[in-house]
């Protein structure tokens, strides 16, 4: 489905563009998308060669055959072709916990890698397991608990309420995280999917892609004293300094804080974690770093490929005029369930451009007001979803997945469960 999808909206900019005159803007947004596609790629590469460090820290030291045991009973319901022990299933935790946290970019390194394991379990290299579909409709359902960037945007436009957009995130992104589990479970089950998925392509699938447990950590690694007595001062002394912060803003609100905390502290206190766990466990932590930092800087190259391709021709579209078209056909029916035309651009975008619809949804917010039905509106679709074809992109590129089987319509239906309920719980709390 992506392919004909690539097909038809890059010959349908060509058409747009010819018919409305802005072949000339067609021609330059082909251009500087490519540009900007590799650079994006290259932008992320010291992200993923740090996190993936941080990765392989963990793996070293354990913490991920910890962790999978931890939740395996859970994950496992969702993940049924997934080995409880698989390093798999620590590495979407991970991710999906950053993501929920609203740390952003931290989260794809974790993705990239819990990709990179489902692959080894895939006995079709190229094709999409229904497990990678699920992972992926998971991380585009975006469910948050704490949509800190958007907050902070709302704050910097003078919002006196901008913190109102707790419930109406947490509402729209359950129900797209409801319906992307759902959309995958079931379409997996078509006739046209279930043949097509790796892991049942024969008898003795399981058999051949099951990954061999993590072994024990050898004797050595178990902790001194000395390090564990160091890890515990450390601890203490980061209850300390938290405890100072807490106390030095006591006259903040008890929401401001549990975001300022959340979207501060959160990530350096990761760090500290995975790097005293493996320094604990006597892990050599920095040749374990530059280990991981390689494969990073490997995936990163990898991606350009895809998502030059996918982000090219999405500049195409929007120079094109494809979204005002769709936005000038759509705009009659949406105004039937509660969602203003201006708020429409944003959720056509969303699902194409990160930073086009944080582009939109800024100009929204400025020029009506971002305690307005529309800056509420936009602000919940922002935390709510996810830039689809971006994240396909860059995950499925990191592996090489070329089909993507069920993958595009389940995530599409994830955004307009997403943008849907957001629209209703909008229009229900602000209307």
């Amino acid at each position: 489905m992506l392919n004909s999808l690539i097909v038809f909206a890059a010959l349908t900019s060509v058409l747009l563009a010819g018919f409305s005159g802005h072949m000339q803007d067609l021609t330059a947004a082909a251009v500087s998308s490519a540009r900007d596609a590799v650079d994006l790629a290259l932008g992320l590469v010291g992200l993923m060669a740090f996190f993936l460090g941080l990765m392989r820290v963990a793996e070293d030291a354990g913490l991920l055959r910890h962790l999978a045991k931890l939740v395996g009973p859970i994950m496992k319901r969702l993940f049924p072709d997934v080995p409880a022990d698989s390093p798999a299933m620590s590495a979407m935790v991970l991710n999906i916990s950053t993501n929920m946290l609203g740390l952003g970019n931290a989260a794809t390194p974790f993705g990239i890698k819990a990709m990179e394991e489902l692959d080894k379990l895939n006995t079709s290299r190229g094709t999409a397991t229904n497990a990678m579909v699920l992972f992926l409709a998971i991380n585009t359902s975006a469910l948050a608990i704490l949509p800190s960037g958007v907050v902070a945007l709302r704050a910097s436009v003078g919002s006196a309420d901008a913190m109102g957009i707790f419930l109406p995130t947490w509402f729209a992104s359950g129900c797209a995280t409801l319906v992307a589990i759902t959309a995958a479970l079931l379409l997996s089950r078509f006739p046209l999917y279930r043949t097509t998925n790796p892991t049942a392509s024969s008898p003795n699938a399981l058999e051949r892609t099951e990954a061999p447990p993590i072994s024990d950590p050898p004797e050595s690694q178990v902790p001194e004293p000395r390090r564990l007595l160091f890890s515990w001062l450390f601890w203490s002394v980061w209850t300390v300094a938290l405890t100072l912060f807490l106390w030095n803003n006591r006259d903040r609100s008890s929401l401001e804080l549990f975001s300022e905390v959340a979207s501060a502290w959160m990530l350096p206190t990761l760090i500290a974690t995975l790097i005293l766990y493996g320094w604990v466990r006597e892990i050599r932590v920095y040749d374990s770093l530059v280990e991981g930092a390689k494969q990073g800087f490997e995936v990163a190259l990898r991606i350009i490929p895809y998502l030059v391709a996918i982000l090219v021709v999405v500049g195409m579209f929007r120079a094109s005029g494809g979204i005002d078209l769709f936005t000038e056909l759509l705009a009659p029916l949406t105004s039937l369930i509660g969602m203003p035309a201006e708020a429409l651009p944003m959720a056509l975008l969303r699902p194409l451009t990160g930073s086009g619809a944080f582009a939109i949804m800024t100009e929204a917010m400025t020029v009506h007001g971002a305690d307005s039905l529309i800056g509420y509106m936009v602000s919940t679709f922002q935390g709510s979803t996810e830039t689809t074809f971006y994240t396909l992109a860059v995950y499925y590129g990191s592996i090489g997945i070329r089909n993507t089987r069920h993958t595009v319509p389940t995530c599409l239906l994830a955004d307009t469960a997403g943008i849907l309920g957001g629209v209703f719980i909008v229009n229900l709390m602000f209307g």
